[in-house]
């Protein structure tokens, strides 16, 4: 049974312009992500120290003035984030209740070596316990990445089905997966893995029943409106795409030639942001990028 959190963002999600920020660099993403805030690897000694800077990164985007509910529909947390605060409060229950963005909840654990030209996701042996602890802050949803980097059906197969049973695993805890298989955009085979894509997922789809409905995260395409069969389908609350390494310019305009589609973007979100800026500085130069963001996926 939903709750009233829950059934309040589900309306916001269905309802609302806006997109979602992709807050959730985990352990091996994190040295990048502070180095490219201005904080370099000597700044710390452990990876407490670490995640406790990178907290504090996420604390100071979250908490300043242009991120809210306004153009931001919800925010990708990372484990270690959502066993945290924010002025008092958890981080999850701070976005919704300050800040009115749907919080979700990163829950894979890092990629497999590649087979078939891709990488499943590795095992998630703690999984039906972090659900748990997802659902007892309200948190809406989750998001777990595989990574396809050639058209070889059998993987491409691999990776649907996977992500298909672990959503599975998900939705039966009353959460909303989010379905991230993305295709890498230096794939010398982008487009035709896009389309073996396509179809492995509106296979897996037409084959969920009417409660199931889930979220996909994906590559922008190499094709405009490639993803619209998927954006139209009735289990599908939304289609985000990923940044995948294009600049936030290249992805907001690439975003915008893609009606339905919406950002969840993370490297591209942070663009331009630093620790050293002041307050001021820092709020403007989010402000432009959260701007930009938002007027490319209201298209």
């Amino acid at each position: 049974m939903a709750s009233q959190a829950q059934l309040s963002m589900l309306d916001k999600l269905k309802s609302q312009t806006g997109f979602i920020a992709a807050l959730d660099q985990s352990g091996g993403s994190t040295p990048k992500a502070l180095r490219l805030y201005g904080i370099e690897e000597s700044e710390y000694s452990s990876d407490e120290e670490m995640f406790n800077m990178v907290h504090q990164m996420r604390t100071r985007i979250i908490t300043s003035e242009p991120f809210t509910g306004e153009r931001v529909l919800g925010a990708i947390l990372f484990e270690n984030t959502l066993d945290r605060e924010i002025e008092g409060k958890s981080t999850a229950h701070y976005l919704w209740e300050e800040k009115n963005v749907i919080p979700f909840l990163k829950v894979d654990k890092g990629l497999a070596d590649e087979v078939d030209g891709t990488q499943v996701m590795k095992p998630m042996p703690g999984l039906a316990e972090l659900l748990e602890k997802a659902v007892a802050q309200d948190v809406f949803g989750t998001k777990m990445r595989s990574v396809v980097k050639l058209a070889n059906q059998a993987g491409i197969d691999a990776v649907v089905a996977q992500q298909f049973e672990v959503g599975k695993q998900i939705l039966a805890a009353g959460l909303v997966p989010i379905i991230e298989p993305e295709v890498d955009i230096h794939s010398p085979e982008k487009a035709e893995a896009e389309a073996l894509l396509k179809a492995s997922i509106l296979t897996q789809l037409d084959a969920l029943d009417e409660t199931q409905d889930v979220m996909l995260k994906l590559t922008l395409p190499t094709e405009a409106n490639f993803y619209a069969e998927l954006i139209a389908h009735p289990r599908v609350l939304k289609v985000v795409a990923l940044s995948g390494g294009y600049s936030r310019d290249d992805a907001n305009e690439k975003l915008t030639a893609n009606e339905g589609m919406i950002a969840s973007f993370s490297r591209a979100l942070t663009e331009g942001v630093s620790a050293q800026q002041t307050d001021a500085e820092f709020a403007a130069t989010l402000d432009t990028a959260i701007e930009g963001i938002y007027q490319a996926s209201k298209s």
